[in-house]
């Protein structure tokens, strides 16, 4: 029975909702609320001054409130449609919101209105990018590059496109490129990292370590480097790596799960195993593979009710589930 598979995911901040300030936005440290409270006054008594409702949209955005957000950049844009900052922030607005094909819509307005604009062009992408919609966003993130052949984000992004996409050769280019110019730049490394981890090769160690230094608290870095050892049959450094993770997440299942692993078919401890896999059913009652494991370490125990519980749990949430099929089938 396999242990879990490498745990990809990419852990990358999204880049929309850079807020600015501007002469009409009250400049004193204030709260947001304060602020808001201002702006409202003052659009109570200029109802049709877009540019109030830009700076007004921009801090219901910083206070997660979208829908309004959208609602005064709508009105910005219908009083001066010709202003390239309300449609980019509406972009990202609407994004926000989940709306994809309205925010690539403005954002391709606010190209029209400054075709020049690497920004717009980037967002474009980004937009397609997080949507996982890697053709357009190769399109639009390869303008940026013949324009700024270094810019970091659209080299990072199409670094990981290729990664997905299965071009192992590109992705590993980029990706030491964005390493190489941007030393602090901890998500190259993280995924870098990881590439190198699934073709099993040693540099993974090396990049996968520079990004636990850049961001201690990441688990993403940490969780691969200890896969890496784990695959390479070093128990001992996974085992170091996955305590390194509960100090940081407590709750973290995979961590829990594979230690549990380790203990049960590395080194035959069925009760420390046991012990480990239910704190992984604690952190995810829907963890399928823990529950299989735990079935197969109370089996090897002996104890042959409590397995066939786990592996009928197991069958609860898929019924097609082979290793608690065959588990079952053994008892």
């Amino acid at each position: 029975m396999k242990h879990i598979v490498h745990f990809l995911t990419l852990m990358l901040p999204l880049l929309f909702l850079l807020i600015g300030c501007n002469s009409n936005t009250p400049t004193t440290e204030m709260s947001n609320d304060d602020i808001l409270k201002v702006l409202d006054a003052k659009i109570n008594k200029h109802p049709k001054d877009a540019e109030l409702l830009y700076d007004r949209a921009k801090i219901l955005l910083e206070v997660n409130r979208v829908n309004d957000a959208i609602a005064d950049l709508s009105r910005a844009v219908s009083i001066n449609g010709k202003e390239f900052k309300y449609h980019m922030l509406l972009g990202d607005a609407y994004f926000a919101n989940g709306d994809v094909e309205h925010s690539y819509s403005s954002l391709q307005r606010a190209l029209e209105l400054k075709p020049e604009s690497t920004e717009a062009v980037l967002k474009l992408g980004e937009i397609a990018y997080y949507s996982r919609d890697y053709d357009r966003a190769m399109e639009s993130l390869s303008k940026v590059t013949d324009k700024d052949p270094n810019n970091r984000t659209a080299l990072f992004m199409k670094g990981f496109i290729y990664k997905e996409t299965g071009d192992t050769s590109n992705a590993i280019l980029l990706l030491r490129k964005v390493c190489d110019i941007y030393p602090d730049y901890e998500p190259a490394f993280e995924e870098l990292g990881i590439l190198y981890s699934i073709h099993h090769n040693p540099m993974a160690v090396e990049y996968l370590s520079t990004a636990n230094r850049l961001e201690p608290t990441n688990t993403n870095a940490l969780y691969a480097l200890a896969m890496y050892y784990q695959d390479g049959n070093n128990m001992e450094q996974a085992e170091e790596i996955y305590k390194r993770i509960l100090d940081i997440d407590s709750n973290h299942k995979l961590a829990w799960h594979n230690r549990g692993y380790i203990q049960l078919f590395t080194y035959g401890d069925y009760d420390v195993a046991i012990e480990y896999l239910t704190r992984a059913i604690q952190c995810d009652s829907s963890f399928i593979e823990a529950w299989t494991n735990r079935a197969c370490a109370y089996e090897l125990n002996g104890n042959n009710d409590l397995a066939r519980h786990d592996f009928h749990q197991a069958l609860e949430l898929d019924h097609t589930y082979q290793p608690a099929i065959d588990g079952l089938a053994r008892l």
